[in-house]
């Protein structure tokens, strides 16, 4: 066996990732000094120097100025949620609300379902125009106040994020410019380097993006907005900011993609109503009923409903039958009915929760929320703020998750509420206000 002293730096590095990848270090765990590792392992400070960039770049670590080098909180941590964070997961990560009485009521709806009749029609092919049952319920379902979304304008998908990516690809083709907000939802930068489109990050302020940012983008083939209940950001618009927007994007002729995921949380008026020709508003089950239980939804008007239609299907994101079928019946019986206000009340108990116990700390959200926006302390840097968190058992999302222009990721972090108890969740806040009270995490 060579030494380490005459071993490459990479080697070294592959020595540590491996301790990493079998938990002999954990997430949040601090690495010794550059100088200390060193002398323990007999190679050179430059070598050390060498490994510990490489572990950086490798995205295993994080190194802090004045505070030392840590392993990332790149996987989740064992074990149900429980009353003992520092042992076990506490999931303040993913956000799908799922109350314990809602298996019941779900279950109940669905046997009628599973008789035979109904399921020979469930297990036939669909297209992604469904049925007209699952149209016109699916239309009173995702109304609001100011706006009533026509049956023939509603397509399905398999999920949310299918019907987004399906959207995206029907409106900006590849090589093309599409306007999110600077933070937006993390999983529209994936769907967006796959299908070879160019995210262009439009600057927010308190309620959402700037009708200013929009008017100096330069051009974009369409806009991914999130108007109410912003993910990560946690704020809305008023009226006038909705109009202002609106005009905004009249004037330059920019087609909407507006995702209304939380929805069915609030009663605001999409900005889609005020641009009826130019929008296609996307929406799923996964929160109003549960991430298992599935169907997303894009609402396109005449304009565009052909083009969104045949990127659905071309892209394979269409709906199943069972699926449809399933959520026809959960939006008509009075299911989802139920689900929606048992969850707008959840929500608003969890974040009366956020307000006690992170009172004092610069915390954004919206009362009727399922997650919040932590801008931290001065001392603090979102990715160690995460691996010390984890070294808890608690896992948070840092901002460079959202950041469309990963440099200038804020030092922030969502707190995702939905899915631990009351009691957990509560207990869970007060370690991260202990965590960020706290000004160092030790030197050597």
């Amino acid at each position: 066996m060579p030494s380490e002293q005459s071993m490459d730096y990479r080697q070294v590095a592959d020595r540590i990732a491996a301790d990493i990848a079998a938990g002999r270090l954990k997430p949040g765990e601090r690495l010794p000094t550059q100088r200390r590792f060193a002398r323990t392992h007999g190679i050179a400070a430059s070598t050390a120097s060498r490994v510990y960039g490489e572990l950086v770049r490798r995205g295993l670590v994080v190194g802090e100025v004045g505070r030392g080098t840590f392993v990332r909180a790149g996987t989740r941590l064992p074990g149900p949620v429980l009353a003992e964070p520092a042992a076990l997961a506490v999931d303040l990560e993913l956000n799908f609300p799922v109350l314990p009485e809602h298996a019941d009521l779900l279950a109940e709806s669905l046997r009628k379902q599973v008789k035979p009749a109904a399921m020979a029609d469930a297990i036939r092919a669909v297209g992604v125009a469904g049925t007209l049952a699952a149209r016109e319920a699916a239309a009173v379902a995702l109304a609001r106040d100011g706006w009533s979304p026509q049956p023939q304008d509603v397509l399905f998908a398999g999920n949310g994020r299918q019907a987004i990516a399906g959207v995206i690809a029907a409106m900006v083709p590849p090589g093309e410019r599409l306007g999110v907000e600077e933070l937006t939802y993390a999983v529209v930068k994936g769907i967006a380097a796959r299908l070879g489109v160019t995210l262009v990050p439009l600057a927010v302020d308190g309620e959402g993006v700037t009708p200013a940012a929009l008017r100096a983008a330069g051009p974009l083939r369409a806009v991914y907005l999130q108007p109410a209940l912003h993910n990560p950001l946690g704020v809305s618009m008023s009226a006038v900011r909705r109009a202002e927007v609106a005009e905004v994007l009249a004037d330059k002729g920019i087609p909407l993609i507006e995702d209304t995921i939380y929805g069915f949380l609030h009663d605001d008026p999409p900005l889609a109503a005020l641009l009826p020709d130019r929008a296609v508003v996307v929406d799923s089950l996964s929160k109003r009923l549960a991430p298992g239980l599935s169907l997303g939804f894009a609402i396109a008007g005449r304009a565009l409903r052909a083009e969104v239609a045949a990127a659905i299907r071309t892209g394979g994101w269409g709906p199943q039958g069972f699926a449809l079928a399933a959520a026809t019946a959960w939006l008509t019986d009075g299911t989802a009915t139920r689900l929606r206000a048992d969850k707008r009340a959840d929500a608003r108990a969890r974040q009366r929760l956020v307000a006690e116990r992170l009172a004092g700390f610069d915390v954004q959200a919206d009362s009727r929320a399922y997650h919040c926006w932590w801008r931290l302390p001065a001392h603090w840097r979102a990715e160690t703020f995460v691996a010390a968190a984890a070294r808890s058992g608690i896992a948070i999302t840092p901002a460079a998750a959202f950041t469309v222009a990963t440099a200038r990721a804020p030092h922030a972090v969502r707190l995702a509420t939905a899915s631990p108890p009351l009691p957990t969740l509560a207990a869970a806040l007060d370690r991260l206000a202990d965590i960020a009270r706290t000004e160092d995490l030790g030197a050597d």
